[in-house]
């Protein structure tokens, strides 16, 4: 278990972690978030594919959510650059690699139910919202995940119903009075309220679904 208690906030360093192995020797990760056992929980980590790197055909029971930070992601449905944001439902199989090496975002086990979708998209495409430069990745009646970039000394803030959960993918902000930097990871419950103030940054941000995630005292 890692930060697995729902009801409390939670904020992980990435400088401080160091990277462990995963069932591939070539592949790597820090891990954020985890409830349940190792291999088979819902996670949050950030993965790092060696070049040459791969994993054998393997589904994902529960989903998979997967953004690229570097390099190209591949797999046999296509090559996934930097920015792409990918959605893989229950019941979809796939034989991952990276001929040059990749650094992703990977969330498992956290993208269910009957009427999920597959879905790729480019995250870099931003668009303009309330005067804040942000890219919707995916939005459904539980939950919103977005790409967002704030300039320096550009803030925003709210009680977000569902908890809120975030990754900075760029720069640095203070969120509820902590800098962050990039590719550490933090997580808010249901009722909290959440202040952002940009140092200059991009930060990837999922509202509502923190709820509704496994939980463990």
């Amino acid at each position: 278990m890692l930060n697995a208690d729902m009801s409390i906030a939670a904020v992980a360093y990435s400088s401080t972690i160091g990277w462990q192995s995963s069932p591939s020797s070539t592949v790597s990760r820090k891990r954020f978030h985890l409830v349940g056992e190792a291999e088979s929980g819902q996670v949050t980590s950030l993965v790092q594919y060696d070049p040459g790197a791969s994993f054998p055909a393997h589904p994902h029971p529960g989903g998979e959510e997967i953004l690229v930070l570097s390099g190209v992601f591949s797999d046999q449905t296509g090559d996934w650059p930097t920015g792409s944001y990918l959605l893989n439902p229950e019941g979809f199989t796939h034989a991952p690699y990276s001929k040059a090496g990749c650094r992703l975002l990977v969330k498992l086990r956290q993208y269910t139910g009957a009427k999920t979708i597959r879905l790729s998209l480019d995250s870099l495409e931003a668009t303009e919202s309330e005067g804040i430069d942000c890219r919707l990745l995916h939005s459904n009646t539980h939950e919103k995940t977005v790409v967002t970039k704030l300039e320096a000394g550009q803030a925003m803030g709210r009680t977000f119903e569902g908890g809120c959960e975030g990754f900075v993918l760029a720069g640095n902000v203070n969120v509820n009075g902590t800098v962050l930097r990039q590719h550490d990871w933090f997580r808010f419950p249901d009722g909290d309220s959440v202040r952002l103030l940009s140092h200059g940054c991009s930060v990837y941000l999922k509202f509502g679904a923190v709820s509704r995630l496994l939980s463990h005292p």
